[in-house]
């Protein structure tokens, strides 16, 4: 049976971890470190994931190694069902073939389970996400590896953690040396009570006991519970449950049926509480997700297991030997089949032989081992494992593939393991000796040409394909060690082959993108509009610089990370962007998976701390996956920047309240970090602040309300302390210049999904930015948005897919437009672009009266009754499909402009335009129609080459 195991990413600034994938050509395995970015580099090398239904993860449970893991999970998810319901409906037409009477299968009947191996409180890690991750029908089974369960009584007993049809598994938890004598068992289930996760009903914990009393094993059941109703649970949101009105618990939206019409609408009579008497009547009611049931998660203590791996082929059998089965007198055919095939059989003398009398020597399978390091303390617990010396383990072992932080691969202990094992090929992952490539060849690619447009909005992301130790790691400027004459650095696309034999090959190695060849596709015609794009700015000039004198801080800058929707792509990452007001500080607009990857290739290290130092604040719109996952990593970034990732002992809200400063002159470096969002968000943060300290006591996690809009009045938004143990408290206007640096912050509830906002920010000097996430038009977001210096709006649809956008509640790109000639935006930034279609709007003015009515009525916030139809991040699995050619390009779409002094910007990843710039960008266009333009031209003679990974050949598909 042929296998191998192949090199996905080695470290690089938006590929921090190291993934591999082993194949069979049945099923495939992912190993390594599930680090943000995972998901898009498996996208970006064209992995193929379908037939995955085990994750190995190595090292640690931090978001340093578990930050992509939910991202991929759904992903997962819906790959594996749609595989299932295929190879059901498939081997229902075959039936269908054999008898006219065979029963219909489906998929529901197939096993979609995706089995996670990892590190202690990888069950908490997902349960803190079940405020925003709902699937059904996909068990996800969480089997942690502790050291404390990890010892054999028998020392010479070494059986494998796990094994299917394909291989065994030897899991090696590791502690740090300095812990692991001290280190104390952690609690097991007892096998006479059954977990949550295995009762029929989800059990939330007595309300009467408070989480910190629970003890280990009550922690467990609680989170695996919690996780296996995350997955696998048939709660629906648009089931409605009758019971008496008295029943009802509050907050929630309580339906009747009419009596006569039988139509359900919504009870508008008095309600339950304890002074008042209800009429007993039946009503309906949504019950809520199982999981919020759980407001809070027991506590749990940081976890320092590594995890290592060693991976191997079951044995095969030896060779059948027909002499010998002759000579025994076993008939030729069947019998033959059945002692090749390990069975006993009987001879034509009716004596017994045995598979052993006719076959030779079985021969170890072929493997080898993963070894994630992630500090020099864990290297002699990792050598001192008695798996290196059992022949049982390691016979059949070919290499080890070393995952090492900085330093690692220099201890003087390691590198002698490696030299006394020097048959064995060694394989070294670390940023000490895997330089910083350009790992999104696609989207590096993309950038590169619109560069040659417009170089200075444009320009190639930070990479360096020579220097190791890479750029910002703890080694840098450090002399390294050469590695071993055994050892090798690794490459994406390296294959160790296990099967038919043993082999390190290279022919599948991804070449770094090649700049200067992407630079030399350009059509002659590409370079001329170019060209002549930037004449007409030169002599437009005076016109240009008038408008931009219009504005307030026309130098602030606006850098958009990530501008795609739902998933990451080739050529763009879900939603950030970067906010950079000098004088005042930079503020991030949602901060979805990755987003520090994305900074990472705008700046280089040096500049990059002088960013995260200058942060103020991070607004996340709403809980989708897509919009948030990144928030940890930028927040741990700034954590390490700032605070060289110590805690302060004196909470900020303390802090703040008895604080009479003013905001400072300049934005020098704030000790704080705000973080302003809907409450859910918070929660979730500080829930998350258990498993590690990635810096929470040093923000300022501050919820917001929703401004309200009535004919009688107008209720602003407030700003409220939020904390999991005790309720918001206030915080005075007076106090925003020096907690956020701003004047003023609106936002309103918006139509998306449950908690989804958009934001308005108002700075001292008058500069205004206002912020959609993603919605509907709103006539409420206009309100908080009047004067507007710059509107970012999300256009994930063009203007033909108008009933898609509805469906999804997102907005089409006229739509947005019309939202920022509503607000009277100076400039509007579309971004948040579907990946299904790919087209650059041209914009005509068309002054007409009839803004208001393109904007929605939301003056009451959607989803009051707490129900979300897209708890996953992704599009609503209730909401209409997308038709499957609303992805078809064409030509150009033209787009009304209400306002002719608003200024439209179409937004790219990595790209950064200062506001009083916006106004050039218009100039661009027709050097933007003919750059997407020629990719589809030549589709046909490059998608060969894409398929094989050559970056500098890849089209350019950039949606708009």
């Amino acid at each position: 049976m042929k296998s191998h195991v192949q090199i996905l990413t080695t470290p690089t600034a938006d590929t921090p971890g190291t993934i591999l994938l082993l194949h069979f050509d049945q099923k495939r395995y992912l190993i390594g470190n599930m680090c943000e970015g995972t998901q898009r580099a498996c996208v970006q090398s064209g992995a193929r994931l379908q037939k995955c239904q085990e994750i190995f993860m190595t090292g640690k449970t931090e978001w340093a190694y578990t930050g992509g893991l939910i991202g991929m999970i759904l992903t997962l998810a819906d790959s594996l069902k749609s595989a299932v319901m295929s190879q059901a409906e498939n081997r229902a037409k075959k039936n269908a073939r054999k008898s006219f009477n065979a029963p219909p299968t489906t998929g529901e009947q197939e096993s979609t389970r995706l089995t996670l191996f990892g590190a202690p409180n990888l069950n908490h890690t997902l349960a803190t996400a079940r405020r925003f991750v709902f699937r059904k029908g996909m068990p996800v089974e969480v089997k942690e590896q502790k050291s404390a369960d990890n010892v054999s009584n028998d020392s010479s007993a070494l059986p494998p953690t796990w094994s299917d049809e394909n291989i065994l598994v030897w899991a090696m938890p590791i502690v740090p040396f300095e812990n692991s004598k001290i280190r104390s068992p952690n609690g097991t289930l007892s096998p006479r009570k059954r977990s949550f996760a295995e009762s029929e009903g989800f059990e939330p914990p007595p309300p009467s006991k408070s989480p910190e009393k629970y003890s280990q094993e009550e922690h467990d059941q609680i989170v695996q519970g919690v996780v296996s109703h995350m997955f696998d649970s048939n709660w629906r949101l648009d089931a409605l449950i009758e019971m008496p009105l008295s029943h009802v618990r509050l907050p929630a939206t309580i339906f009747v049926r009419d009596p006569e019409t039988k139509q359900i609408r919504k009870y508008s009579g008095p309600l339950p509480t304890k002074t008042n008497e209800v009429p007993d009547i039946p009503v309906l009611v949504r019950t809520p997700w199982p999981g919020a049931s759980v407001k809070k998660l027991p506590p749990t203590r940081p976890a320092e297991e590594a995890v290592s791996y060693i991976i191997r082929n079951h044995t095969q059998r030896g060779r059948f030997d027909p002499e010998k089965a002759k000579a025994l007198k076993v008939p030729k055919g069947g019998w033959w089949a059945r002692l090749a095939g390990g069975h006993n059989v009987q001879n034509t003398d009716g004596e017994t032989v045995t598979p052993s009398m006719v076959l030779g020597e079985p021969k170890p399978g072929n493997g080898f081992a993963v070894v994630d390091l992630p500090s020099a303390e864990y290297v002699e617990p990792l050598l001192a494992r008695k798996e290196w010396a059992s022949k049982e383990v390691m016979d059949g072992i070919g290499a080890i593939i070393w995952i090492l932080a900085p330093g690692v691969a220099s201890h003087p202990s390691l590198r002698k393991f490696m030299e006394e094992r020097s048959h064995i090929k060694h394989i070294v992952s670390s940023k000490d000796h895997c330089p910083n490539y350009l790992a999104m060849d696609s989207a590096a690619s993309s950038s590169i040409r619109l560069g040659q447009i417009d170089p200075r909005r444009h320009e190639i992301p930070f990479f360096d394909n020579v220097s190791v130790p890479q750029a910002g790691s703890s080694t840098q400027g450090s002399r390294v060690e050469a590695l071993p004459a055994s050892a090798v650095a690794a490459q994406r696309g390296q294959i160790v082959q296990l099967q038919p034999s043993f082999e390190l090959q290279q022919h599948q190695v991804v070449p770094f993108v090649d700049t200067l060849g992407v630079l030399q596709q350009a059509s002659p015609q590409l370079l001329e509009l170019a060209r002549q794009a930037r004449q007409d700015v030169v002599n437009d000039q005076g016109s240009l610089e008038n408008w931009a004198r219009t504005l307030p801080n026309p130098d602030a800058e606006i850098i958009t990370l990530g501008t795609g929707s739902a998933l990451p792509s080739k050529y763009r990452n879900v939603s950030a962007t970067l906010l950079r007001v000098p004088g005042h500080g930079s503020y991030l607009f949602d901060c979805g998976e990755n987003t520090l990857g994305q900074l990472k290739r705008v700046y280089a290290p040096s500049e990059l701390q002088e960013v995260l130092k200058d942060l103020r604040m991070i607004w996340i719109s709403h809980m989708h996956a897509d919009h948030h996952l990144g928030t940890v990593s930028i927040i741990k970034a700034w954590y390490e920047a700032v605070h060289a990732s110590k805690p302060t002992t004196i909470p900020i809200h303390i802090a703040f309240h008895n604080s009479t400063v003013s905001p400072p002159a300049s934005p020098s470096t704030p000790a704080h970090l705000a973080v302003v969002s809907d409450v859910d968000m918070l929660d979730w943060l500080a829930e998350y602040s258990n498993i590690e300290d990635y810096g929470y006591s040093r923000i300022a996690p501050l919820a917001i309300s929703s401004a309200i809009f009535t004919p009688d009045e107008t209720v602003p938004s407030m700003l409220g302390w939020s904390h999991t143990s005790a309720p918001a408290t206030g915080v005075s206007k007076s106090k925003y210049p020096a907690l956020l640096g701003l004047e003023d912050i609106q936002a309103v509830a918006v139509h998306h999904c449950n908690g989804a906002k958009a934001v308005s920010l108002t700075f001292p000097s008058g500069f205004k930015a206002s912020y959609s996430g993603d919605c509907r038009p709103s006539r409420s977001f206009a309100r908080i948005g009047k004067g507007t210096t710059v509107l970012i709006h999300e256009a994930t649809f063009d203007d033909e897919l108008a009933g898609d956008a509805v469906a999804k509640q997102h907005s089409t790109t006229s739509e947005a437009l019309g939202v920022g000639a509503a607000m009277g935006a100076k400039a509007v930034v579309l971004t948040h672009f579907s990946q299904r279609y790919q087209k650059i709007p041209v914009m005509e003015f068309d002054g007409g009266s009839e803004l208001e009515k393109s904007l929605e009525d939301d003056t009451a916030a959607p989803g009051e009754d707490g129900g979300d139809a897209e708890m996953t991040g992704m599009n609503s699995a209730n909401a209409p499909a997308l038709p499957q050619d609303s992805s078809q390009g064409g030509a150009a779409a033209v787009v009304k402009v209400k306002s002719r002094d608003m200024k439209v910007c179409v937004a790219f990843d990595y790209m950064r335009v200062r506001v009083g710039e916006i106004a050039q960008l218009e100039k661009f266009t027709p050097a933007l129609l003919e750059l997407f333009a020629e990719p589809e031209k030549k589709k046909d003679a490059e998608i060969g080459q894409v398929g094989k990974g050559n970056a500098a050949a890849a089209p350019i598909i950039a949606t708009a």
